[in-house]
C-alpha cells in the first residue's frame, strides 16, 4: 500500500511537539505514554531542556528501548555546557506522582484513546488538576478523517478504546479549560486533500493548552495536595556529563590549557630562533579575526619579550617561577651550578613560563571555560598534572633538548597534540497498526 502522508503522520506529530518546544524553550519535559522513547530521543538534542521525564504503563517496552538515551561515548569526551538529566518511570496517567509536577511542557501524543471514558475523566484531573503544566499538548485521532483512510473499518487500533470526532474533541478540551484554569488552540497534522479539508479536518487532531497562570506564575498547587506521593516506578535515571559540573570541568580545561601551553611555547621558540612568524601566529592558529588578532598579539608579543629576558639564563627563568627548595633539585638536572651531569640521560628540562594571561586571552576554548584569569588560576591549582609558577601567575612547560656537548646536534623539539570528538546521534521511530501501512 502506498504512503498515503510523508513525512509518515508519526513523524509529523513528534515534529510538531519539535516545533513547540524549539519556539518555547520549556526546561521540564514529560512525555505521558513514551512507549520505545521515540520522542524522547529526539527531544534530547535540544538544549534547552534540562528535565526530560518518560511515563509508561508497559515497563517491559521502556526497559528494552531505555539504553537509547544514554550519552555516547563522545558525551563524555567533549562534555558541552548544557545540563540535561532524563528519568523514565513506569506508571499510570489516572495516578498522582508529586515528582512530575510543575513541568513547563506535558505530552500526550496518541494516549487519551487507549483510556476508557472514565480514565479520560481521571487523566485531566492528573494532568491538569495536579501536574499542572505550563503547557499540555494532546494528539488523537480524528473519527472523521477515517472514510479517507484506505482498508479501515472499525478504530485504528485493536486497542483504542473511543475515536472523537472534532466536536466530541473539542468538548472535553474546552471542559478541561474552564475546570482547570487552561486555555486551549486547536489545530493537527495530516492534512487531507484540498476538497476536503473542512469537511474532515486533519488526521490527527491536536489540543494545545496553555495555564491561565502564565510561564512566571506558581503552577503548584498548595495544601495537602502538595504531600508527597510516590505512585509510579523509576525505571532508568541518567546525568549527561556538563561543564556545569566543576569535576568535569577542570578535567576538559586542564587538558585544553596543557595543548594550548605546549603549542604557545612552540610557537615562540620558533620566533626566538627565528624559524616562525612570531606572535602573530600564536593568534592566528586559533582562527580569530584580524582585528582582534591585532590587538592580542601586541599583548602577546610584550609578555612573550618578558619571557625572552628571562630565557637568557636558564637557571635564571626556573628560579624566577618556582620555589628555592626546587630550584636546586633544577639546577643538577640542568648542570649549571656545578656542572653536574646525569650520567643515564642525554636529556636536559627547561621550563618555559607561559602566563595564565597570554593563555586566556590568546586561547578562546581556555577563555570560554575559565571565564577569567583569576577564575582559570582557580581551578587550576592544586592540580598534578600542571605546574604553576611561584606566584600562580603562568603554567610552566616543559620541553627536552639534547645535550649538544654530548651529542653535537641542534636542539629539538617534541610536540604533543590532544584530540577532540564530534558529536554523533540518532533515534528510533514506532507507529501504530494501521500507520505502519499508510
Amino acid at each position: 500500500m502506498a504512503t498515503m502522508f510523508s513525512p509518515a503522520l508519526h513523524r509529523q506529530r513528534h515534529q510538531f511537539v519539535i516545533d513547540f518546544v524549539n519556539r518555547n524553550k520549556p526546561k521540564k519535559v514529560l512525555d505521558l505514554g513514551c512507549s520505545e522513547c521515540s520522542l524522547l530521543k529526539k527531544l534530547k538534542f535540544n538544549r534547552d531542556i534540562e528535565l526530560l521525564v518518560g511515563l509508561d504503563i508497559n515497563g517491559a517496552k521502556v526497559k528494552k528501548h531505555m539504553h537509547g538515551l544514554a550519552p555516547l561515548s563522545t558525551d563524555y569526551l567533549q562534555p558541552s555546557y548544557d545540563q540535561l538529566r532524563i528519568e523514565l518511570y513506569q506508571g499510570s496517567v489516572t495516578q498522582k506522582d508529586s515528582r512530575l509536577r510543575g513541568f513547563d511542557l506535558v505530552t500526550s501524543i496518541e494516549l487519551i484513546e487507549h483510556l476508557s471514558l472514565a480514565d479520560v475523566e481521571l487523566f485531566s484531573a492528573v494532568v491538569f488538576g495536579y501536574m499542572t503544566p505550563v503547557a499540555v499538548i494532546v494528539s488523537t485521532p480524528n473519527s472523521e478523517f477515517n472514510l479517507l483512510l484506505p482498508g479501515l473499518s472499525g478504530f485504528r487500533h485493536s486497542d483504542h478504546k473511543f475515536e472523537w470526532t472534532r466536536a466530541e474533541f473539542r468538548s472535553w478540551a474546552l471542559k478541561v479549560c474552564l475546570d482547570y484554569g487552561y486555555e486551549v488552540e486547536f489545530t493537527g497534522v495530516g492534512q487531507a486533500p484540498q476538497e476536503q479539508q473542512d469537511s474532515v479536518g486533519f488526521c490527527s487532531q491536536i489540543g494545545v493548552f496553555q495555564w491561565l497562570g502564565g510561564r512566571n506564575g506558581s503552577n503548584i498547587l498548595l495544601g495537602d495536595e502538595a504531600e508527597d506521593v510516590f505512585s509510579y516506578t523509576l525505571l532508568y535515571s541518567i546525568n549527561y556529563p556538563s561543564l556545569r559540573d566543576n569535576n568535569m570541568l577542570r578535567r576538559v580545561l586542564v587538558s585544553e590549557v596543557l595543548y594550548s601551553a605546549e603549542k604557545l611555547m612552540n610557537r615562540w621558540l620558533e620566533e626566538k630562533t627565528g624559524n616562525g612568524d612570531g606572535a602573530a601566529t600564536l593568534c592566528q592558529t586559533e582562527g580569530e579575526g584580524e582585528e582582534f588578532l591585532s590587538e592580542l598579539c601586541m599583548e602577546v608579543e610584550e609578555q612573550q619579550t618578558v619571557c625572552a629576558e628571562e630565557m637568557k639564563n636558564p637557571v635564571e627563568q626556573c628560579g624566577r617561577s618556582v620555589s628555592d627548595c626546587e630550584k636546586g633539585e633544577y639546577d643538577e638536572v640542568l648542570g649549571t651550578k656545578g656542572q653536574k651531569q646525569q650520567e643515564s640521560s642525554t636529556l636536559r628540562s627547561r621550563y618555559v613560563s607561559v602566563p595564565l594571561a597570554v593563555l586566556w586571552s590568546c586561547c578562546p576554548k581556555v577563555s570560554a571555560l575559565s571565564g577569567s584569569v583569576s577564575n582559570l588560576r582557580h581551578l587550576l591549582m592544586g592540580n598534578p598534572e600542571i605546574k604553576l609558577s611561584q606566584d600562580g601567575s603562568a603554567v610552566l612547560v616543559t620541553h627536552q633538548e639534547e645535550d649538544q656537548e654530548e651529542e653535537g646536534v641542534d636542539n629539538g623539539l617534541e610536540d604533543s597534540r590532544y584530540a577532540e570528538a564530534s558529536h554523533y546521534s540518532h533515534s528510533a521511530e514506532q507507529e501504530e497498526e494501521w500507520e505502519a501501512n499508510v
